[in-house]
């Protein structure tokens, strides 16, 4: 089905909706974690670094769900970015709420659900919600220029063709027989050699008609194993390229000094920044907090910040005379210095005022994808987020475990935390150098070209 239309709208609005509830059933649980913290802490009864593994885990790397949750996260941020040019913030701002509703619905009900069904049900009923994202993907459909047709299902029979355009000189499948029917006469000279002492006669032609028919099979099988052969080698030469080509890209990209400073940046973000999603409600219960003085979880005021956050942050992207590089740079300088505060919160009052405010800054996740499009180009945008994604999941895992590991050494989390917004200050700071003329010459705001309405063709999932 061709529709005339611009890529900022028309089936984009489905996207933006699917993505939004996708992110919303993936990342609402994991990022609620912290209320499950609390009950591994009782039900293994293990030290605060090592149980902080099983959440660090759930949300980094290392794990079947955060594997498949990485997946679906980069997907919707991709998918998106293709359909919206004029309004990508406020269509990133929009898809990324969906975690942070997420968290705060999530903190709420996996604690109903644990009071009523006890920790694996609570898991079991959770895992059973989140089947319903295959219902979001199945509405998802990949942009396709009507100008070029649409790829087709690659046959056996048409891969010497596909593939044939390497500079070497490649055998063809007629070579191959020539070198297999050598190799069968070789074959029977030594079985004739062996059987009889003698030396081996030259074939003479098959007189039996039993004979022929085997002959014919014998060289129809020489030919499939010849096409075999040819198809074989031409995919593995094919996949070599590939892999020499994606290796090329990525040393190209770190070559980018805004890139290289922005992989640091989100690296030291996760490590710091995670944290206190994962390990509130314990710091509350460790400062002494009084349960009746909880009007509210924690966690659930760093979720409703965080979609606060997200949404106006992604709009204030879109603004022209605003910089979204140096805007990211703002929101991690704070947060590290926010972070660095939470030893001095020794009242439920102070700390949600201060969860409040990370949960807000944290909404920067919502420009990261726009920063990275700058940056890299819209091209290259699935490659460099996959790489930034991987080392933000690696930041994931090993922030909570090593802000764990520092409470059972000093039994505080006041160098933990202090640590934590050293590691955000620090990154922040990178990404500023970088960015500053002339260092970053990424940074400049590239003009705009006229609109235009482009042609597109909408794929089918079949």
């Amino acid at each position: 089905m061709e529709l005339r239309k611009s890529p900022d709208g028309g089936w984009g609005w489905v996207i933006v909706f699917v993505s939004f509830f996708t992110q919303f059933l993936c990342y609402g649980s994991p990022l609620a974690v912290g209320v499950l913290y609390v009950e591994w802490l009782d039900a293994f009864g293990e030290g605060k670094g090592k149980t902080a593994w099983v959440g660090s885990l759930a949300s980094g790397v290392g794990l079947l769900a955060s594997l498949g949750c990485g997946l679906l996260y980069t997907a919707t941020v991709t998918i998106t970015c293709q359909y919206f040019d004029s309004r990508r913030g406020l269509a990133l701002g929009l898809i990324s709420t969906g975690s942070s509703v997420g968290l705060f619905i999530y903190a709420a009900l996996q604690k109903l659900l644990i009071e009523f069904y006890g920790l694996d049900g609570c898991l079991l009923i959770v895992g059973a919600v989140a089947l319903n994202i295959l219902a979001c993907g199945s509405l998802m459909r990949p942009l396709q220029a009507s100008v070029s047709p649409l790829p087709e299902k690659a046959a056996v029979e048409n891969v010497p063709e596909k593939y044939s355009i390497y500079n070497e000189q490649e055998k063809c499948p007629e070579e191959n027989i020539s070198i297999l029917e050598k190799s069968c006469r070789g074959e029977e000279k030594w079985k004739s050699t062996f059987a009889t002492g003698d030396a081996p006669q030259e074939d003479a032609p098959c007189k039996n008609p039993a004979a022929a028919a085997h002959a014919r099979d014998t060289e129809t099988y020489r030919q499939k194993v010849a096409e075999q052969t040819y198809f074989c080698t031409q995919l593995a030469k094919r996949k070599w390229q590939l892999y020499r080509t994606y290796c090329r890209e990525t040393a190209a990209l770190f070559k980018n000094k805004v890139f290289s400073s922005l992989f640091i940046a989100i690296l030291l973000f996760d490590i710091g920044g995670f944290p206190p999603s994962l390990l509130m409600e314990d710091v509350a219960r460790s400062s002494n907090v009084k349960e009746e003085d909880f009007i509210m979880p924690l966690i659930s005021i760093i979720g409703i910040m965080t979609a606060v956050g997200k949404l106006l942050l992604g709009i204030l992207a879109d603004f022209k005379w605003i910089n979204t590089l140096y805007l990211y740079v703002v929101t991690l300088i704070t947060m590290g210095l926010a972070l660095c505060a939470i030893p001095l919160a020794k009242s439920y009052a102070t700390l949600a005022i201060l969860s409040a405010i990370l949960g807000f800054l944290t909404g920067n996740w919502s420009i990261f994808p726009y920063v990275t499009t700058k940056t890299v180009g819209i091209e290259k945008l699935a490659h460099a987020y996959g790489i930034l994604m991987f080392f933000a999941g690696l930041g994931n895992s090993l922030g909570p475990p090593i802000i764990g590991w520092f409470y059972d050494w000093t039994q505080t989390y006041d160098i933990a935390f202090y640590f934590s917004g050293i590691c955000v200050l620090l990154g922040g700071l990178i990404l500023l150098l970088a960015a500053l003329p002339p260092w970053g010459p990424c940074n400049k705001q590239l003009p705009k070209a006229a609109p235009t309405t482009f042609l597109y063709k909408v794929t089918s999932n079949v």
